[in-house]
């Protein structure tokens, strides 16, 4: 697979959303920071720094925080593990998430451990204390889903689209664990439309908000850079040069979306287009590479254990191991490089 890139200047997409109940909710977590021990934060694997609010820094500086990467069976998994690399070296408990049951229960062993401290300090005044945790995220990263899995039936309601949880609601886990779900937040000001028109791909923006048709030359043109074979064959496209819009009618064409008279049904087209890219029909893709720095850190990392394996026979892996390290993280040194 080709490393995924954005084709810049295409389009100028000016995308911007950030509607009143998200200012109204930005305000509400800011009250009721004081009554949580514990922030989860979530972000989509496929796009682990753009999907990541800033304000949150800010706003819960002062709390523990795990980063959950959500939807990781989306994103490609070497991919996935760099990140992690990357946020632990920020000192940041992070792990990749999924919807299967063992990832649930690996998510609330984090959680316990993020929370030890409180229940320690709760154990020496003899309190068996009820952690409270917020769950905090971008529009439609899955927060509603995760506590749903956390809980084991549905308690909070989901949406495959962005802006469904509107209040903050409090949920019960365990005898000593809650959690409060809370309204998906973007920031004011999308200054990076790199990023915005990547949100705009996974469904973090209101579809209405950008022209469709627009979004979806942009999508196909960077799916056709990244796994050009599988778009080729998911769309059954005959010229994948085709210039702008010409490559929706190729879609529609391939893959039989015609209106009465043979007419391209394009609207149909971009409504698959973004479904199946957000379900991952089309395979699974990495939205960002890990930043060029921390990859290079890696490889000198990787090398330095090669190295002390060859020279000390080292006791954390062996040589063969670190190798494969080593070979993981100069592909990802190369990647990075394209990306940027």
């Amino acid at each position: 697979m080709k490393n995924f890139t954005q084709m810049e200047g295409e389009f100028n997409l000016n995308i911007q959303w950030y509607p009143g109940h998200m200012a109204r909710a930005k305000r509400l977590l800011a009250t009721q920071l004081s009554r949580v021990d514990l922030v989860i934060e979530l972000c989509d694997a496929r796009l682990p720094l753009s999907s990541r609010n800033p304000a949150l820094d800010t706003l819960v500086q002062h709390k523990r925080r795990v980063l959950l990467l959500c939807k990781a069976d989306l994103a490609e998994t070497q991919k996935t593990a760099q990140w992690l690399q990357y946020f632990k070296n920020q000192g940041i408990d992070a792990m990749a998430y999924d919807k299967s049951p063992q990832k649930t229960k690996q998510a609330k062993v984090l959680i316990e451990k993020a929370a030890q401290a409180v229940i320690e300090r709760g154990q020496r005044r003899g309190i068996q204390k009820t952690i409270r945790a917020m769950v905090v995220g971008v529009p439609n990263v899955g927060k509603s889903t995760f506590i749903n899995r956390m809980y084991g039936s549905s308690v909070t309601k989901t949406g495959d689209r962005p802006g469904v949880t509107r209040n903050n609601q409090w949920v019960k886990i365990s005898p000593y664990l809650e959690v409060m779900d809370s309204p998906g937040m973007l920031w004011p000001k999308m200054n990076d439309q790199r990023a915005a028109t990547r949100l705009a791909y996974i469904g973090t923006i209101k579809d209405a908000v950008y022209d469709q048709q627009e979004l979806c030359v942009t999508l196909l043109r960077d799916l056709l850079a990244a796994m050009p074979e599988k778009t080729i064959e998911r769309y059954r496209i005959k010229n994948p040069d085709a210039p702008h819009y010409e490559l929706l009618d190729e879609v529609c064409q391939g893959r039989g979306f015609l209106l009465r008279g043979g007419v391209n049904d394009i609207d149909r087209a971009c409504a698959i287009i973004l479904d199946e890219f957000r379900e991952g029909k089309v395979g699974r893709l990495t939205l960002e590479a890990v930043p060029t720095e921390t990859v290079k850190a890696q490889v000198d990392t990787a090398k330095a254990l090669t190295e002390a394996n060859k020279t000390e026979g080292g006791i954390d892996k062996t040589p063969i191991e670190a190798e494969s390290t080593l070979a993981d993280a100069e592909d990802a040194s190369k990647e990075a490089e394209l990306d940027g």
